[in-house]
């Protein structure tokens, strides 16, 4: 086999072994201090422990993994600190672009928000909680595009997936997305109003909603939480 096929062998592995491993713990089923195997997951993948290696490095970049020479790979557990600035970063671009996105809603803009709250309002009618995720993504980059601050959503996006986990338990424990769906709802009609400050107090009550979250959860799991 040649270098390069083995290379690119090699990188298929390792996007494989991750996207498994994020999406087992983004979604729950790998919980805040669970303890995961290089040697196992590499027997479940059929493949040496390298790539298994390489995964994990980039989960501890995402701060999804610990890992400790000598001592087990564990779940990253939960930092109230940390959860903390992603927040308050995240609470200050987003206020930004729905001023923005209020200020320039057009009738496409309106059009998209319409057509994104009916697949949501499907989507609950349902109870798909990982699919209202996908959609709650789509709905803010919708606001970003409408706000004509596309790359926003990269900031948006990075602070949201810091405390994804913590929401994905959140919704999994009480069925928070009709609560969830009126809040975009409630955001949608002051942007096509072109209320910005009506906007900027909708989407701050949304992010808030997340704080009896993280008191219920950590009431009910103090062990996933950094001390």
């Amino acid at each position: 086999m040649s270098n390069s096929t083995q290379t690119r062998d090699r990188r298929t592995s390792v996007d494989e072994v991750f996207d498994y491993l994020r999406a087992e713990i983004s979604e729950s089923r790998l919980l805040p201090g669970d303890k995961i195997s290089e040697s196992e997951i590499a027997a479940k993948f059929g493949i040496s422990r390298q790539p298994v290696r390489d995964a994990f490095s980039r989960l501890e970049n995402l701060d999804l993994l610990l890992i400790r020479p000598q001592r087990s790979t564990e779940v990253k557990r939960f930092s109230m600190r940390e959860i903390t600035k992603s927040r308050f970063v995240r609470s200050s671009v987003e206020a930004e672009v729905l001023r923005l996105a209020a200020a320039n809603c057009d009738a496409l803009g309106a059009a998209r928000l319409k057509a994104s709250l009916e697949l949501q309002a499907a989507i609950v009618e349902i109870g798909d909680y990982d699919k209202f995720g996908e959609m709650d993504y789509e709905f803010h980059q919708i606001l970003c595009d409408i706000g004509h601050v596309d790359f926003a959503f990269e900031v948006i996006k990075q602070e949201k997936a810091n405390v994804d986990r913590l929401c994905q338990l959140g919704l999994a424990q009480e069925n928070r997305m009709p609560q969830l769906l009126d809040d975009h709802r409630e955001i949608a009609k002051a942007v096509q109003e072109h209320d910005a400050e009506g906007a900027v107090e909708a989407g701050m009550k949304h992010l808030h909603r997340l704080d009896a979250t993280i008191d219920a959860v950590s009431d009910a799991h103090a062990d996933y939480f950094d001390p």
